[in-house]
């Protein structure tokens, strides 16, 4: 939701994107449940493609925190043969299935509407010129939706293909060693069984962090059993 401003806004960018803050909260003011949407804000004006406008604005971003949508990842030669086909060699088809959920696109909508909410307080009465995208006469449900459809984008946050668990579907265990393989971990946000609510930097540290007190403690048994042998 870009606006242009009605001047220099004379800001200095303190981050390596347009993120400057964040909100979280959820589409329908649940105040019992985690938040469905994050809504960032930057004092950079960052339009989609075709859109015209000055250089000087603001933008707001909403995004989903919590997808209904859930993809996949198979082996090209698993979508044509049998199990015993299968060649791990074999490229990869990659299904994001974004905004097949309805649902995912009416929480984008609500979000897309306290944006403008927000942006028309007193409080941007200074700053505020006219609004680049959609533009202020796109209100409809069907007009926002057609623009959220040719607009959205993935904040490239995805999780889950390599899953952490103790199911068929699991491809790790609770340490992070993948099933079947000897001396193998995945150590990164595949492993998520689930996304986080919010960005995934940070739990995703946390993650190496575990694995580097997993493989130590490891070492540090072989380490003992070795002595143990030996003497």
């Amino acid at each position: 939701m870009p606006y242009e401003a009605t001047g220099d806004l004379h800001t200095a960018i303190t981050s390596n994107g347009i993120a400057e803050s964040g909100l979280f909260l959820h589409s329908e003011g649940n105040l019992d449940t985690a938040p469905d949407l994050e809504l960032i804000f930057g004092p950079i004006l960052f339009a989609p493609p075709g859109y015209a406008h000055s250089s000087l604005g603001f933008t707001g971003l909403v995004t989903l925190t919590h997808p209904q949508n859930i993809g996949s990842v198979k082996l090209r030669s698993q979508s044509v043969g049998s199990a015993q086909s299968l060649d791990p060699k074999d490229t990869l088809i990659i299904q994001m299935n974004y905004l097949q959920s309805q649902s995912d696109v009416q929480k984008l909508i609500e979000g897309v509407k306290l944006i403008r909410k927000l942006f028309h307080t007193s409080a941007f009465d200074e700053f505020r010129g006219k609004e680049v995208a959609p533009g202020a006469d796109v209100s409809s449900d069907a007009a926002l939706e057609a623009y959220i459809r040719e607009t959205c984008g993935t904040v490239y946050h995805p999780v889950g293909t390599c899953k952490m668990g103790t199911d068929s579907m699991a491809v790790v265990d609770p340490e992070l060693q993948v099933r079947g393989v000897e001396g193998l971990r995945v150590v990164d946000a595949s492993i998520m069984p689930t996304l986080t609510t919010g960005h995934t930097n940070a739990p995703t540290i946390m993650i190496g962090e575990k694995a580097a007190d997993l493989i130590k403690a490891k070492g540090r048994v072989s380490q003992r059993v070795s002595a143990a042998i030996a003497s």
